[in-house]
């Protein structure tokens, strides 16, 4: 996955830094707010129903209000593009972390330390062209 940024133009949601559309950044915030919701780790199960209701539409994104004016809104998102651009995207970049022999998905810091990598493996090129 690439990420584009630009230093003087940070976004302030970390979301809007990773994903493109304003639809895959609510289906990435609303996974990792079910993850938190659940203890942060969750099963293949429970992330298969939750894919299950992204794709049937039973999400819901903003629940109905006291006002007549507030309504429900709900959310569909296919299923394949959920794993494709979605989960596989978090965790190649380690923001969730999938344990193969517990068989569930966690919340991860993974992503700090990756981006810390990143600045070492930066300072460590311009350590060599200063030689």
């Amino acid at each position: 996955m690439v990420i584009l940024l630009d230093q003087d133009n940070l976004p302030g949601d970390i979301y809007a830094v990773i994903f493109p559309t304003e639809q895959q950044r609510i289906v990435a915030k609303m996974l990792i707010d079910y993850l938190f919701a659940n203890g942060s780790e969750i099963g293949k199960t429970e992330m298969g129903l939750f894919a299950n209701q992204l794709h049937e539409g039973k999400a819901i994104v903003q629940e109905k209000g006291t006002s007549p004016l507030d309504r429900e809104v709900r959310l569909s998102y296919n299923k394949r593009q959920f794993y494709d651009r979605i989960l596989t995207p978090l965790r190649g970049m380690g923001l969730i972390d999938y344990d193969l022999y517990k068989k569930t998905y966690r919340i991860s810091e993974k992503f700090n330390k990756l981006m810390i990598r990143v600045g070492l493996l930066w300072l460590r090129e311009l350590e060599k062209r200063k030689k």
